[in-house]
């Protein structure tokens, strides 16, 4: 009681015991210190209970009773997966808490406990391709297994490319505020880039073109084979786009023995790997970029692809074939289709 250092409520629950133990009744002691007879009783019990360490520290407390049930909580996760609100596509907290007759805050929290999300949705399509086993496993392998001698190129085109321009000049950002740019925009026109992306060191051979035709798809080849070793064989991994496959591209190739052609499966972009290019340059260029002609739009696009070129990243496949087929397969289960 006289220590300096000694808590407060330590003093105050050893003055109880003092008191008590010197004589003092317990009505007596609970008048003279202010307090109730129920905390004088409470403190001699865990004095008697276990002496002076138990007036050092407080007594361990239950939580608040939570007031969810598990029955409501299970209510609110099967509606969210399960069902759909009269006036929405989705749930939202509000409208989620107004049915389930709990806050949003309640709501809230079960969807963080069970990760849901329902105002996100994703984007899918599967291959309904004849040949998918075959294309995966063949492409995959080039990627992963690339043979001799040769180099393995993704090769797409990157078409529609807009040059917009804003009808009116953006503010720049500064501190506290963002900057800004018009809404709408008018169109200069539009171009075609050709791709190339050398699995094996990240480079790209580049080419923008007004059109996507065969013709310009049989320069953009004479154009790879020009900034080749000549010594090295050249498999090419394309989608099936039309001018891919014509006769005029079939009597080239015969021309070029050296070139290879790998076709992707049908709907299934997301094994050419250049695609992973073209993200980069909508991100850092075109999304945000403001194009007085389609001559200044060629020019930003092949500035990136330069830069690019002087340091490039290497994009590296991990996943081997079987394990992309393995979950494929679930997916079409689960949507009851099959190849």
């Amino acid at each position: 009681m006289r220590g300096r250092n000694t808590a407060q409520k330590v003093v105050h629950r050893a003055s109880i015991v003092l008191r008590v133990l010197e004589g003092s009744r317990k009505k007596h002691v609970a008048e003279e210190l202010r307090t109730s007879r129920t905390t004088v009783d409470l403190w001699l019990k865990r004095y008697q209970k276990g002496g002076v360490k138990e007036l050092l520290r407080d007594a361990s407390r239950p939580g608040r009773k939570p007031k969810m049930t598990e029955e409501k909580e299970r209510a609110i996760v099967e509606a969210t997966l399960h069902e759909r609100p009269l006036d929405a596509t989705h749930w939202s907290v509000r409208a989620m808490a107004k049915v389930q007759g709990v806050s949003r805050m309640a709501v809230q929290r079960i969807w963080k406990k069970y990760n849901l999300k329902p105002h996100l949705i994703r984007t899918f399509k599967v291959s309904n391709d004849k040949h998918f086993v075959e294309k995966v496993k063949d492409v995959v392998g080039l990627y992963l297994n690339p043979p001799d001698k040769a180099l393995v190129l993704s090769v797409d085109e990157k078409s529609q490319i807009q040059a917009l321009d804003r009808t009116q000049p953006g503010l720049p950002m500064k501190r506290g505020h963002a900057g800004t740019m018009t809404h709408d925009y008018k169109r200069h026109g539009t171009t075609t880039l050709f791709a190339a992306l050398n699995v094996l060191d990240g480079k790209v051979i580049g080419q923008c073109m007004a059109k996507h035709r065969q013709e310009e798809f049989v320069r953009f080849l004479g154009k790879i084979d020009r900034e080749t070793p000549k010594d090295k064989q050249l498999h090419l991994i394309l989608d099936n786009y039309g001018s891919h496959k014509t006769a005029r591209v079939k009597r080239w190739l015969s021309r070029h023995p050296r070139f290879h052609l790998h076709f992707t499966p049908t709907s299934a972009s997301w094994l050419n790997m250049v695609e992973r290019f073209f993200s980069k340059l909508t991100t850092k260029q075109i999304r945000r970029g403001v194009f007085r002609s389609v001559r200044e739009l060629e020019k930003t696009v092949m500035d990136f692809l330069r830069v690019h070129n002087e340091n490039p990243r290497v994009f590296t496949w991990t996943k081997d074939a079987d394990t992309i087929l393995s979950k494929v397969k679930i997916c079409t289960e689960a949507l009851g289709t099959a190849h």
